[in-house]
């Protein structure tokens, strides 16, 4: 799943150019957008619907009619928790007004953000949206777990399989008590290098008997304490066959793909390949 964001003062368009970018990514794939908002929207004036729910005790309820769709209210849902719940069904989410976020952003009047500028204008108007589309189909998708199952359900050789095995890799705060404790770790790969070695781990352990789609992805960047890093999903006929191909799938990817860690603790900060 691509991830976007849109920042900008209020009179900027930031809605507007996020009508007209999902408008143009709708016929590339499935869109969802996220869009930050001061107070939430009035959807049980007359405690009719979810509100009672709410008020008993529900912590999130959903809405779902025969004709309009459907609504949902909650607490404490974070936009990281929101994008890792859209990563199995969608392509690509829209994030308007999160400044904060660390995902590509386009930048409207200047407005301070975090994350990688794509583009930049005043206004949406001063925006030239082919530029940005070009520039989002660079950009490293948000994977999880969840996306990864969904990506290998919907393999065309899935009405063989009878197993599906995972393996996810997460920071853990230390090796032994003493330890000092992980803040975070940061991957930095070869481009291009990394993700062609992968394909190929892929490939060839798709050329097993019994196997048919298996999918490997490494996080880059920053990755905190308790955080996912790594996923290997293998889909294949039997269990057998499924566990042995996710074991070695991790072997072949820590030994054979060019990823470099740093490991950023409350005493000091090293590359691990210096003291290995």
């Amino acid at each position: 799943m691509k991830l976007l964001g849109v920042v900008g003062p209020s009179d900027s368009g930031k809605t507007t150019l996020v009508e007209r970018l999902t408008e143009r990514l709708a016929a590339r794939g499935r869109v969802a957008t996220v869009k930050h908002m001061t107070h939430a929207p009035d959807v049980d004036t007359e405690g009719k619907d979810t509100a009672r729910h709410r008020a008993a005790g529900a912590s999130t309820t959903y809405g779902l009619t025969d004709d309009d769709g459907w609504f949902a209210t909650g607490e404490t849902r974070t936009l990281d928790d929101a994008l890792d719940a859209l990563a199995p069904d969608y392509d690509y989410v829209l994030v308007e007004g999160f400044s904060d976020a660390s995902i590509p952003q386009v930048v409207l009047g200047g407005r301070d953000h975090a994350g990688t500028e794509l583009a930049a204008g005043e206004t949406a108007d001063d925006v030239d949206e082919d530029a940005v589309l070009d520039a989002l189909a660079g950009t490293e998708p948000h994977e999880t777990l969840g996306s990864l199952v969904a990506r290998v359900k919907a393999s065309p050789r899935a009405d063989r399989a009878g197993a599906i095995a995972t393996f996810t890799g997460r920071v853990r705060a230390k090796d032994d008590p003493d330890d000092a404790p992980t803040e975070y770790l940061a991957f930095e790969k070869y481009e291009g290098v990394a993700d062609d070695r992968m394909e190929t781990i892929e490939a060839e352990l798709e050329e097993r008997e019994g196997v048919l789609d298996v999918v490997l992805h490494h996080r880059t960047g920053v990755v905190e304490y308790g955080e996912d890093i790594v996923f290997v999903v293998v889909l294949a006929g039997h269990r057998r066959e499924a566990f042995r191909t996710v074991e070695d799938g991790i072997d072949r990817l820590k030994d054979e793909v060019p990823l470099f860690k740093k490991e950023v603790t409350v005493d000091e900060e090293f590359w691990v390949h210096e003291r290995e």
